[in-house]
């Protein structure tokens, strides 16, 4: 072997030593709400078992879990072109369903705020009526909403939520994505204005 290639291998060598130990000392994060020892998922790469985990980087921001991509049957993803034609198009609400701080920090511009434990109360916000103590969502509006990205369980609670009090899923338009693929596109934010 000669020296260029051992200096190779010494060098492979030590980026894993050290990815190794970084890894070791970053705390493991939930990957699936409702797997057992969530904070890791076996798989098998040719025919070896091999341990998925999530840790905290400068990419990762956020402890959530994965979401699923239609949190309730009837809800239609969407990606940023979507989510950019609905800016305006008049029977769209473009709904930030985070709570206030991160709201007001920055948003996605034109977005309106209801946070994620209020959105199924507050449906009227949202073109539906209520009557004695029941919704009617018959004129609601096509709402897109999102949250904080892809491991925000926020919009899918509220999305949730609000189905199960009557709003259409069909309405719902989810943008997985949120504010974390909003930024790391190059999108810009705004603060928040309530």
């Amino acid at each position: 072997m000669n020296l260029k290639k051992i200096i190779g291998v010494l060098a492979a060598t030590f980026a894993l030593v050290m990815f190794n130990a970084q890894a070791a000392d970053k705390e493991n994060l939930r990957i699936m709400s409702d797997a057992k020892g969530d904070s890791s998922y076996t798989v098998k790469v040719n025919g070896k078992e091999m341990v998925i985990t999530r840790q905290m980087t400068a990419c990762a921001k956020n402890k959530g879990w994965l979401q699923p991509l239609v949190p309730v049957e009837g809800v239609h993803p969407i990606t940023e072109i979507e989510l950019l034609k609905s800016m305006n198009d008049p029977e769209f609400i473009l709904l930030d369903m985070r709570v206030q701080d991160h709201f007001v920090a920055g948003t996605i511009p034109g977005a309106k705020n209801i946070p994620y434990t209020e959105v199924a109360m507050r449906l009227n916000e949202m073109g539906c009526e209520k009557a004695d103590g029941k919704w009617n969502c018959a004129n609601a509006k096509k709402v897109v909403a999102f949250c904080n990205g892809p491991v925000c369980p926020q919009s899918p609670i509220a999305i949730k939520a609000s189905v199960r009090e009557g709003f259409p899923a069909e309405n719902f338009y989810y943008y997985r994505g949120g504010m974390l693929d909003w930024a790391a596109l190059g999108f810009p934010m705004v603060e928040g204005e309530f």
